[in-house]
């Protein structure tokens, strides 16, 4: 199975907070899950913790390198950039991934938060979403009980199959 690709600065273990959260699914895809994965403004329809996406520049819908974009997820508004945008073809893993931050000073709070979806064999998808983190908040977050971060992505996950089993059908 493949993995996250980390940017220097973010690599797991190395910052404030990590989050994993995975999930193997018989029945779909990865070419069911990416389009309602890649496009951002279907996120808050199957995940109740995203709101408010809008893209900059006369972006989007649509997830893309180099994107800007903002939505507001764990009480925060985040602005981001897509720095890997590569959807799956001819076997290959989709892969999307975001810096995002929020904040300024003691409050500031960085994130690199990368997806990755691949074919199994089988008739399996896996959908792995993994996030690190930096900053204050993300301390936070971190001690927080129950985690927040592991909690909200496998709502997301879970959002995410069960919007593309509908979608399927």
């Amino acid at each position: 199975m493949h993995e996250i690709i980390w940017p220097e600065g973010y690599i797991p273990g190395l910052t404030e907070n990590f989050c994993s959260n995975e999930v193997i699914v018989a029945g779909l895809s990865a070419s069911d899950i990416w389009p309602l994965l890649s496009r951002a403004t279907l996120w808050p329809t199957y995940y109740d913790n995203s709101a408010n996406v809008r893209f900059h520049d006369g972006k989007g819908p649509e997830l893309a390198k180099d994107a800007r974009f903002y939505f507001e997820t764990f009480g925060f508004p985040v602005e981001a950039q897509v720095v890997e945008y590569v959807a799956p073809v001819g076997g290959d893993p989709g892969r999307v991934a975001w810096h995002g931050w929020a904040g300024e000073g003691d409050t500031r709070l960085d994130v690199h938060h990368a997806w990755l979806v691949e074919d199994l064999s089988e008739g399996r998808v896996r959908i792995l979403t993994q996030e690190t983190q930096k900053g204050k908040p993300a301390i936070d977050l971190a001690n927080a009980k129950p985690n927040p971060m592991i909690n909200g992505h496998q709502d997301w996950l879970n959002g995410l199959v069960a919007a593309a089993r509908k979608t399927a059908r």
